[in-house]
């Protein structure tokens, strides 16, 4: 059975939205030495998709992913993963913030040593309620609204302005209309979206590149059986490490180290180790 024209019509809008946001995840991903994985072929992995997959094993089909140290041929580490979605009617948006939530939330979890950037860019009619509960699970979010989204697609001659009561041949044609379209048209649609909209595009970027740009001002290092040691310098951290004997003019048995990265940005990462080694080779991954 055919697509409904309706469903048709959300497809070229969501594939719209990606195509507004992917140049400038490019321009990101170039000035800050990232890869950028997105749907489509590549060595690194398996099929057309971008999955991901979170510590129990479960595969999450992602939009765009940013990583560091990737390639073509190689999966880097995540520095953002970044959703997006468009929905016609608020009625639905609780339902599709819970989706994205569900997908990234334990990507974030599984990978919580790299704290990566948590982006949902969505498009349409979404409630106060829907935006505000992917933001207090720390999501920034990027919200293009139905207006938006209609006077970009009027800067081309196609209409979306449609509702429930929108007959399907009335929207056939104005799907057949964007699709008789060249390509530069349609271009044009997804660059409208960024100057109709370029406030949320900038707050939204400029968030995106904070958290990637940030840098570790403070590192915590604290030997359960003794003394807190504080440090500003990676390596500093480390030599204190290696010289640190566990034992040494203590009652108290060693239990773990304990080791705190503080970034500009407000980002707290804590990691546990048992062993001496195990908290140097953690400290060593952020050295770039």
């Amino acid at each position: 059975m055919a697509d409904a024209p309706g469903h048709l019509l959300g497809q070229i809008i969501g594939n719209t939205l990606e195509d507004s946001l992917e140049p400038l995840l490019r321009q990101v991903a170039v000035e800050n030495g990232l890869y950028l994985d997105k749907k489509g072929s590549r060595a690194a992995r398996t099929g057309l998709k971008c999955t991901w997959t979170d510590g129990l094993g479960n595969a999450h089909d992602l939009d765009f992913v940013l990583e560091r140290a990737g390639n073509e041929n190689h999966r880097g580490t995540p520095a953002a993963f970044i959703e997006t979605a468009w929905r016609r009617y608020t009625k639905h948006s609780r339902a599709k913030a819970q989706e994205i939530q569900g997908a990234l939330l334990p990507l974030l979890q599984h990978h919580s040593a790299a704290k990566p950037f948590a982006g949902a860019v969505v498009a349409g009619q979404w409630t106060s309620g829907a935006l505000q509960q992917m933001r207090s699970s720390g999501f920034e979010v990027l919200h293009v609204s139905y207006e938006d989204i209609v006077a970009a697609f009027a800067a081309v001659g196609v209409d979306v302005d449609a509702d429930e009561g929108t007959s399907d041949e009335y929207l056939k044609g104005q799907i057949d209309l964007y699709r008789a379209l060249p390509q530069e048209q349609h271009d044009k649609v997804a660059s409208s979206l960024i100057s109709i909209a370029s406030d949320e595009y900038l707050r939204f970027t400029e968030a995106l590149e904070g958290s990637l740009r940030r840098k570790i001002v403070r590192i915590v290092v604290l030997p359960l059986s003794g003394a807190l040691m504080e440090f500003t310098s990676l390596h500093d951290a480390i030599q204190a490490i290696e010289a640190y004997e566990p034992h040494a003019g203590r009652s108290a048995p060693f239990v773990r180290f304990e080791v705190q990265m503080t970034y500009s940005n407000g980002d707290e990462i804590l990691g546990k180790f048992s062993q001496k080694d195990e908290a140097i080779a953690y400290i060593r991954t952020y050295i770039t």
